[in-house]
Protein backbone atom coordinates (compact mmCIF):
# COMPACT_ATOMS: atom_id res chain seq x y z
CA UNK A 1 0.00 0.00 0.00
CA UNK A 2 1.40 3.41 -0.96
CA UNK A 3 2.11 6.08 1.64
CA UNK A 4 0.03 8.75 -0.06
CA UNK A 5 -3.15 8.44 -2.08
CA UNK A 6 -3.35 9.98 -5.53
CA UNK A 7 -5.85 12.58 -4.29
CA UNK A 8 -3.49 13.55 -1.46
CA UNK A 9 -0.60 13.86 -3.91
CA UNK A 10 -2.70 16.42 -5.76
CA UNK A 11 -2.83 18.46 -2.55
CA UNK A 12 0.96 18.26 -2.21
CA UNK A 13 1.35 19.30 -5.86
CA UNK A 14 -0.63 22.46 -5.06
CA UNK A 15 0.93 23.25 -1.69
CA UNK A 16 4.55 22.73 -2.81
CA UNK A 17 4.12 24.10 -6.34
CA UNK A 18 5.20 20.85 -7.98
CA UNK A 19 3.87 21.52 -11.46
CA UNK A 20 6.22 20.98 -14.41
CA UNK A 21 8.65 18.91 -12.35
CA UNK A 22 9.56 21.75 -10.00
CA UNK A 23 9.37 21.93 -6.19
CA UNK A 24 8.96 25.41 -4.73
CA UNK A 25 11.97 27.53 -5.77
CA UNK A 26 14.59 24.77 -5.48
CA UNK A 27 17.32 24.29 -8.02
CA UNK A 28 18.78 20.79 -8.36
CA UNK A 29 21.68 21.89 -6.15
CA UNK A 30 19.60 23.51 -3.40
CA UNK A 31 17.10 20.62 -3.50
CA UNK A 32 19.88 18.14 -2.75
CA UNK A 33 21.33 20.48 -0.14
CA UNK A 34 17.96 20.86 1.61
CA UNK A 35 17.46 17.10 1.91
CA UNK A 36 21.01 16.55 3.09
CA UNK A 37 20.95 19.29 5.75
CA UNK A 38 17.36 19.03 6.98
CA UNK A 39 16.73 15.30 6.66
CA UNK A 40 20.16 13.68 6.23
CA UNK A 41 18.92 12.08 2.99
CA UNK A 42 20.50 11.81 -0.46
CA UNK A 43 17.60 12.77 -2.72
CA UNK A 44 19.89 12.21 -5.74
CA UNK A 45 20.01 8.48 -5.00
CA UNK A 46 18.89 6.69 -8.22
CA UNK A 47 16.25 4.78 -6.23
CA UNK A 48 14.20 7.98 -6.11
CA UNK A 49 14.51 8.60 -9.88
CA UNK A 50 12.68 5.47 -10.99
CA UNK A 51 9.84 7.51 -12.50
CA UNK A 52 11.95 10.42 -13.75
CA UNK A 53 14.75 12.74 -12.77
CA UNK A 54 12.92 16.02 -12.23
CA UNK A 55 12.65 17.36 -8.69
CA UNK A 56 8.90 16.84 -8.63
CA UNK A 57 9.11 13.25 -9.84
CA UNK A 58 11.93 12.43 -7.42
CA UNK A 59 9.96 13.89 -4.51
CA UNK A 60 6.83 11.93 -5.42
CA UNK A 61 8.84 8.70 -5.73
CA UNK A 62 10.65 9.45 -2.46
CA UNK A 63 7.38 9.97 -0.57
CA UNK A 64 6.06 6.63 -1.81
CA UNK A 65 9.32 4.80 -1.03
CA UNK A 66 10.42 5.80 2.48
CA UNK A 67 8.74 4.92 5.78
CA UNK A 68 5.82 6.97 7.03
CA UNK A 69 7.66 8.83 9.84
CA UNK A 70 10.16 10.04 7.21
CA UNK A 71 7.28 11.17 4.99
CA UNK A 72 5.86 13.21 7.86
CA UNK A 73 9.26 14.75 8.73
CA UNK A 74 9.75 15.67 5.08
CA UNK A 75 6.36 17.29 4.65
CA UNK A 76 6.82 19.33 7.82
CA UNK A 77 10.32 20.43 6.78
CA UNK A 78 9.08 21.44 3.32
CA UNK A 79 6.22 23.38 4.91
CA UNK A 80 8.62 25.32 7.15
CA UNK A 81 10.78 26.14 4.12
CA UNK A 82 7.71 27.17 2.10
CA UNK A 83 6.50 29.49 4.87
CA UNK A 84 9.95 31.04 5.33
CA UNK A 85 10.01 31.84 1.60
CA UNK A 86 6.54 33.33 1.65
CA UNK A 87 7.17 35.45 4.74
CA UNK A 88 10.42 36.80 3.34
CA UNK A 89 8.61 37.82 0.16
CA UNK A 90 5.74 39.31 2.17
CA UNK A 91 3.18 37.54 -0.01
CA UNK A 92 -0.25 36.20 0.96
CA UNK A 93 -0.81 32.48 0.59
CA UNK A 94 -2.22 31.77 -2.86
CA UNK A 95 -3.51 28.34 -1.78
CA UNK A 96 -6.68 28.52 0.29
CA UNK A 97 -6.33 26.76 3.63
CA UNK A 98 -2.94 25.31 2.59
CA UNK A 99 -1.85 24.35 6.11
CA UNK A 100 -5.13 22.67 6.96
CA UNK A 101 -5.07 20.63 3.75
CA UNK A 102 -1.48 19.56 4.42
CA UNK A 103 -2.39 18.55 7.99
CA UNK A 104 -5.17 16.34 6.64
CA UNK A 105 -2.63 14.53 4.46
CA UNK A 106 -0.24 14.15 7.40
CA UNK A 107 -3.06 12.77 9.56
CA UNK A 108 -3.82 10.11 7.00
CA UNK A 109 -0.16 9.19 6.54
CA UNK A 110 0.18 8.79 10.30
CA UNK A 111 -2.76 6.41 10.32
CA UNK A 112 -5.06 8.58 12.37
CA UNK A 113 -8.53 7.11 12.76
CA UNK A 114 -11.36 8.08 10.45
CA UNK A 115 -12.80 10.03 13.38
CA UNK A 116 -9.60 12.06 13.67
CA UNK A 117 -9.61 12.81 9.95
CA UNK A 118 -13.27 13.76 10.21
CA UNK A 119 -12.39 16.15 13.02
CA UNK A 120 -10.11 18.07 10.67
CA UNK A 121 -12.76 18.13 7.96
CA UNK A 122 -15.42 19.35 10.42
CA UNK A 123 -13.05 22.12 11.47
CA UNK A 124 -13.21 23.51 7.95
CA UNK A 125 -16.98 23.43 7.62
CA UNK A 126 -17.08 27.09 6.64
CA UNK A 127 -20.75 27.79 7.41
CA UNK A 128 -20.27 26.34 10.89
CA UNK A 129 -17.02 28.25 11.35
CA UNK A 130 -18.66 31.48 10.24
CA UNK A 131 -21.48 31.00 12.75
CA UNK A 132 -19.05 30.29 15.62
CA UNK A 133 -16.88 33.25 14.66
CA UNK A 134 -19.98 35.46 14.55
CA UNK A 135 -20.88 34.34 18.07
CA UNK A 136 -17.44 35.39 19.29
CA UNK A 137 -17.60 38.80 17.60
CA UNK A 138 -21.01 39.66 19.10
CA UNK A 139 -20.06 38.72 22.67
CA UNK A 140 -18.46 42.05 23.52
CA UNK A 141 -21.69 43.95 22.83
CA UNK A 142 -23.74 41.95 25.36
CA UNK A 143 -24.54 42.75 28.97
CA UNK A 144 -22.39 40.84 31.49
CA UNK A 145 -24.92 38.14 32.44
CA UNK A 146 -26.05 37.55 28.86
CA UNK A 147 -22.41 37.58 27.76
CA UNK A 148 -21.53 34.86 30.25
CA UNK A 149 -24.18 32.50 28.93
CA UNK A 150 -23.31 33.38 25.33
CA UNK A 151 -19.63 32.64 26.03
CA UNK A 152 -20.65 29.30 27.54
CA UNK A 153 -22.63 28.49 24.37
CA UNK A 154 -19.74 29.64 22.18
CA UNK A 155 -17.34 27.26 23.92
CA UNK A 156 -19.76 24.35 23.64
CA UNK A 157 -20.13 24.95 19.91
CA UNK A 158 -16.39 25.44 19.42
CA UNK A 159 -15.41 22.20 21.16
CA UNK A 160 -18.22 20.18 19.59
CA UNK A 161 -17.28 21.40 16.10
CA UNK A 162 -13.77 20.05 16.58
CA UNK A 163 -14.78 16.68 17.95
CA UNK A 164 -13.79 17.61 21.51
CA UNK A 165 -17.17 17.14 23.16
CA UNK A 166 -16.94 18.02 26.83
CA UNK A 167 -16.87 15.20 29.36
CA UNK A 168 -18.70 17.56 31.69
CA UNK A 169 -20.77 20.29 30.02
CA UNK A 170 -19.47 23.83 30.25
CA UNK A 171 -21.34 25.56 33.05
CA UNK A 172 -21.51 29.23 33.92
CA UNK A 173 -20.70 29.85 37.60
CA UNK A 174 -20.65 33.50 38.51
CA UNK A 175 -18.24 35.10 36.05
CA UNK A 176 -16.39 31.95 35.06
CA UNK A 177 -17.15 28.88 32.99
CA UNK A 178 -16.04 25.44 34.13
CA UNK A 179 -15.94 22.17 32.22
CA UNK A 180 -13.66 19.38 31.11
CA UNK A 181 -12.76 17.53 27.92
CA UNK A 182 -10.63 14.63 26.78
CA UNK A 183 -7.70 15.42 24.48
CA UNK A 184 -5.47 12.54 23.47
CA UNK A 185 -4.88 10.49 26.59
CA UNK A 186 -5.23 13.46 28.93
CA UNK A 187 -8.20 14.94 30.76
CA UNK A 188 -8.31 18.74 30.72
CA UNK A 189 -10.23 20.95 33.11
CA UNK A 190 -11.39 24.21 31.56
CA UNK A 191 -11.75 27.60 33.17
CA UNK A 192 -12.97 30.40 30.95
CA UNK A 193 -13.42 34.03 31.95
CA UNK A 194 -14.65 37.11 30.14
CA UNK A 195 -13.46 40.10 32.16
CA UNK A 196 -12.55 43.64 31.27
CA UNK A 197 -9.00 43.19 32.55
CA UNK A 198 -6.26 40.61 31.92
CA UNK A 199 -5.92 37.71 34.34
CA UNK A 200 -3.05 37.90 36.82
CA UNK A 201 -1.06 35.44 38.89
CA UNK A 202 -3.79 35.00 41.52
CA UNK A 203 -6.30 33.61 39.00
CA UNK A 204 -3.65 31.38 37.43
CA UNK A 205 -2.59 29.94 40.79
CA UNK A 206 -6.20 29.40 41.83
CA UNK A 207 -6.90 27.40 38.69
CA UNK A 208 -3.67 25.42 39.01
CA UNK A 209 -4.63 24.63 42.60
CA UNK A 210 -7.83 23.00 41.35
CA UNK A 211 -5.82 20.83 38.98
CA UNK A 212 -3.36 19.76 41.67
CA UNK A 213 -6.28 18.43 43.70
CA UNK A 214 -7.17 16.04 40.86
CA UNK A 215 -5.34 13.01 39.43
CA UNK A 216 -1.72 13.46 38.42
CA UNK A 217 -2.57 13.20 34.71
CA UNK A 218 -5.11 16.04 34.82
CA UNK A 219 -4.23 19.12 32.77
CA UNK A 220 -5.82 22.55 32.45
CA UNK A 221 -6.91 25.00 29.76
CA UNK A 222 -7.43 28.58 30.96
CA UNK A 223 -9.33 30.73 28.46
CA UNK A 224 -9.30 34.45 29.22
CA UNK A 225 -10.84 36.71 26.60
CA UNK A 226 -8.92 39.69 27.98
CA UNK A 227 -5.61 37.83 28.09
CA UNK A 228 -3.04 37.58 30.86
CA UNK A 229 -0.70 40.10 32.42
CA UNK A 230 2.98 39.68 31.62
CA UNK A 231 3.85 40.04 35.31
CA UNK A 232 1.27 37.40 36.18
CA UNK A 233 2.68 34.91 33.68
CA UNK A 234 6.22 35.50 34.94
CA UNK A 235 5.16 35.10 38.60
CA UNK A 236 3.10 32.00 37.74
CA UNK A 237 6.31 30.40 36.52
CA UNK A 238 7.10 27.55 34.19
CA UNK A 239 6.54 23.83 34.09
CA UNK A 240 2.92 23.97 35.20
CA UNK A 241 0.10 21.73 33.97
CA UNK A 242 -1.82 24.63 32.43
CA UNK A 243 -1.97 26.03 28.91
CA UNK A 244 -3.63 29.36 28.16
CA UNK A 245 -5.63 30.99 25.38
CA UNK A 246 -6.85 34.55 25.02
CA UNK A 247 -9.47 36.26 22.87
CA UNK A 248 -7.00 37.01 20.08
CA UNK A 249 -6.11 33.31 19.97
CA UNK A 250 -9.77 32.40 19.56
CA UNK A 251 -10.40 34.97 16.85
CA UNK A 252 -7.23 34.24 14.89
CA UNK A 253 -7.80 30.49 15.08
CA UNK A 254 -11.29 30.89 13.61
CA UNK A 255 -10.34 33.60 11.12
CA UNK A 256 -7.42 31.56 9.75
CA UNK A 257 -9.31 28.26 9.91
CA UNK A 258 -6.80 26.55 12.17
CA UNK A 259 -8.42 23.53 13.87
CA UNK A 260 -8.70 23.79 17.65
CA UNK A 261 -7.10 20.37 18.10
CA UNK A 262 -4.01 21.56 16.20
CA UNK A 263 -3.82 24.71 18.31
CA UNK A 264 -3.95 22.62 21.48
CA UNK A 265 -1.33 20.19 20.15
CA UNK A 266 1.03 23.05 19.30
CA UNK A 267 0.47 24.82 22.63
CA UNK A 268 1.06 21.61 24.59
CA UNK A 269 4.23 20.85 22.65
CA UNK A 270 5.62 24.38 23.04
CA UNK A 271 4.77 24.34 26.76
CA UNK A 272 6.70 21.07 27.07
CA UNK A 273 9.66 22.56 25.19
CA UNK A 274 9.77 25.97 26.91
CA UNK A 275 7.78 25.58 30.13
CA UNK A 276 5.69 28.61 29.16
CA UNK A 277 1.91 28.21 29.62
CA UNK A 278 0.98 30.89 27.08
CA UNK A 279 2.32 31.09 23.53
CA UNK A 280 0.09 33.06 21.17
CA UNK A 281 -1.51 31.41 18.14
CA UNK A 282 0.12 33.94 15.81
CA UNK A 283 3.53 32.87 17.15
CA UNK A 284 2.72 29.16 16.94
CA UNK A 285 1.33 29.46 13.40
CA UNK A 286 3.21 32.33 11.72
CA UNK A 287 1.64 33.75 8.55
Amino acid sequence: MTNIRAIDMMVLDDVFDMGGGYVLNFSDRTFAQFFAEELNIDIDDPIYARTGGSKGKRLRCFLQTVDKPTVVRTLRALWEYREALRQRAGQPDKIQNAHGRLLEVINRVQGRSDNAAATVRIAFDRPKLAKIKSELVTLSSLAPQARGYAFENFLKNLFDAHGLAAQEPFRLKGEQIDGSFQFGNETYLVEAKWHGHPMGVAELHTFHGKIEQKAAWTRGLFVSNSGFTEDGLVAFGRGKRVICMDGYDLYEMLDREIPLNHVLERKVRRAAETGSPFIRVRDLFPH
